[in-house]
């Protein structure tokens, strides 16, 4: 039986990378001003190395993200990979160019570049549950959980639900039901149309014979994402 693909929660911010620079004309008639007061100083606009290079930084950013979402991975991988240049450092690059290399069915590259990520941002929760995921996707099950928990302990994280339903998931998939249900009751408590801790609540009873439970998991889980193959035979 197929099992879902494990959520992962990506910060590409596309949308703010995008919105990088914006103009603005107004035009209007008036009359001559006899005297005016100068209210603020004179700024120099000449952008200094560090402004031009963070700029540069984000546009690659920023079509990066857009050519991924528009399906172009190797548009995609040019501009994270341009971006990475600009900055090795770039938690969102590495990011970038992990999604692109699972799309791409290298799951090798994917986890390499997912773990760099953690590493290079080791208390930012949706990059530990990020390598979580791929590593309960890649067999490494057990040292997964210590990655949700990792990232469940990150000050500010901003999306627990999701390392909890990863959790919960990857939990039961190693006997680990006591702390499989517990995790994915949490999640979906935080976030009651949650598409994979409710399948994940759906396969677990199911399980267990408790057949009018797991349909009623199954049913939620339809009205909460487009509907998949194992879905559809959990629901019957």
């Amino acid at each position: 039986m197929r099992r879902p693909k494990h959520a992962l929660s990506l910060a590409l911010s596309v949308a703010a990378l995008l919105a990088l620079s914006a103009c603005a004309g107004r035009s209007s008639k008036a009359g001559k001003l006899r005297s005016v007061e100068q209210v603020a100083p004179d700024y120099d606009f000449r952008d200094n190395g560090q402004v031009k290079a963070r700029y540069a930084l984000q546009e690659q950013l920023g079509l990066a993200g857009n050519r991924l979402s528009g399906g172009d991975l190797a548009g995609a991988a040019d501009h994270a990979r341009k971006a990475l240049a600009l900055a090795p450092d770039s938690v969102q690059a590495h990011t970038l160019l992990a999604v692109v290399a699972g799309r791409r069915g290298d799951a090798v590259t994917a986890g390499e570049h997912y773990r760099k990520a953690a590493e290079l941002a080791p208390n930012r929760g949706e990059t530990l549950n990020n390598y979580g995921a791929w590593l309960c996707a890649n067999g490494a099950i057990a040292e997964s959980l210590q990655w949700f928990d990792r990232a469940l302990a990150a000050p500010g994280y901003a999306t627990p639900a999701s390392a909890l339903a990863n959790a919960g998931g990857c939990a039961l998939q190693i006997g680990q039901r006591e702390r499989g249900v517990r995790d994915l009751r949490k999640a979906l408590a935080l976030q009651p149309d949650n598409a994979y801790a409710l399948e994940a609540m759906a396969r677990d009873e199911a399980a267990q014979t408790r057949f009018f439970e797991a349909r009623a998991f199954s049913e939620r889980r339809l009205s909460a994402a487009p509907a998949t193959a194992s879905v559809l035979q959990l629901a019957i």
